[in-house]
């Protein structure tokens, strides 16, 4: 393996499943998986930790595969993060600069960042990410880069992603406790759609849909620029969860029959009866398990419809709607989501990777591929070579803004 790349590792932690990404980028900023691994996740309660113990449990143990693969000892990574308290906000800011001929440097462009953010966001949540939308110059609107312009005032309008600080702080002692430090905290859509789109598409106006196990992300894209962020605080185990009561069986035979046998199209000309097992065969009414899976979609894209609404994209996105996450796996669930949403659907695949990037071209590893990909492109992590010793920390502070300007730039 060659000592000039650098690693970089995304780690997804779900409610349900968590993944890791390892790869090494060369000095072209090519990406080649390394390394992989999913495993069952613990002590997370729709995307939130409940405990600490657990989350640091199941990523130490999912991450020992993925590290033997890899030949690397993962001591950083770029960590998802989700729940219903992942929120976009859209800001404004002004600062004067000085004389008309003054021209803007970095050094404004974090003023008016954080005048942007600066008592608009509250005391009690970590700001996780400005995206700029636009600039004005002395009321000169259009802006996508002032930098080295002339003017007297700059204004800027922003979409700032936030979390509930102590969510943020639990989640970086979760994985720190699996000695594992958390470079930065993005939202699982948001990671997703660094894997899953493309420039036009987002410049054209598109959304992200990660279809979790306890928990639906939304994340918007127009102009080029993140919009929206949105959570539903529901899953594909609500579906399972629903049919295990209703036909009185275990979770495992009830996601075995949502997989194998329900289809988004819902087609009545499928046989009546659902058999499952072997040895001990069993027979189920398709007719009611089919009512059952379409109730729990039709609430959990009804509540996305109304986030779309609220955030004025519904029925106004030109690329549709790319499905990703674990629930993306449900079969003919994008044509399910297109007659919900009014909207072109699509499943969403990782794509433009190296290595062994097959094991991971699946709408579940989506968010974790997106999260490697956003690690290689950050300019302040460090240059690593394999098999290093780990260290134990917990965590970051909240986002260094002139940091973040000389990376954009």
């Amino acid at each position: 393996m060659d000592n000039d790349n650098r690693f970089v590792t995304g780690l997804d932690v779900g409610t349900e499943n968590v993944r890791a990404v390892i790869a090494s980028v060369n000095k072209d900023g090519q990406l080649a998986i390394v390394g992989y691994n999913e495993g069952k996740s613990a002590g997370m309660r729709k995307g939130i930790p409940a405990n600490l113990a657990g989350p640091a449990g199941a990523i130490d143990k999912m991450l020992g595969d993925a590290e033997r693969m890899g030949g690397y000892d993962v001591r950083n990574a770029t960590v998802s993060i989700n729940g219903s308290t992942v929120i976009s906000t859209h800001t404004e800011g002004m600062i004067a600069v000085g004389a008309v001929e003054h021209e803007i440097d970095i050094e404004d462009l974090s003023r008016v960042e954080d005048v942007a953010v600066t008592g608009r966001i509250p005391p009690n949540r970590d700001v996780l990410d400005v995206i700029p939308l636009e600039y004005a110059l002395d009321g000169q609107g259009g802006i996508k880069d002032p930098l080295g312009m002339a003017g007297a005032r700059l204004e800027m309008r922003a979409c700032v992603v936030s979390a509930l600080t102590p969510n943020c702080e639990n989640l970086k002692k979760a994985t720190a406790t699996a000695d594992v430090r958390a470079d930065r905290l993005v939202p699982t859509a948001v990671a997703a759609a660094k894997a899953v789109l493309n420039e036009r598409q987002k410049e054209n106006g598109v959304a992200v849909i990660d279809l979790g196990a306890a928990t639906t992300s939304i994340a918007v894209y127009e102009e080029g620029d993140l919009q929206y962020v949105g959570v539903v605080p529901a899953g594909s185990n609500n579906i399972t969860n629903d049919l295990a009561i209703v036909l009185a069986i275990d979770p495992e035979l009830a996601e075995e029959i949502k997989i194998r046998f329900v289809t988004g199209d819902f087609d009545s000309d499928k046989s009546p009866a659902i058999k499952v097992g072997k040895n001990n065969e069993r027979t189920f009414d398709r007719k009611e398990v089919e009512e059952v899976v379409k109730a729990r979609l039709d609430e959990i894209f009804s509540e996305v419809r109304k986030k779309l609404k609220a955030a004025r994209y519904d029925q106004r996105l030109p690329e549709g709607i790319i499905l990703v996450g674990g629930g993306a796996k449900m079969r003919d669930i994008d044509l399910f989501a297109k007659k919900s949403l009014e909207a072109a659907v699509k499943i969403g695949y990782p794509v433009g990777l190296d290595g062994v990037a097959d094991a991971v071209q699946k709408p579940e590893f989506a968010t974790a591929v997106g999260l490697a990909i956003l690690a290689a492109e950050a300019t302040d992590y460090e240059s690593k070579s394999p098999k290093k010793s780990k260290k134990s920390n917990s965590g970051n502070k909240k986002p260094n803004f002139l940091k973040k300007i000389f990376s954009k730039f």
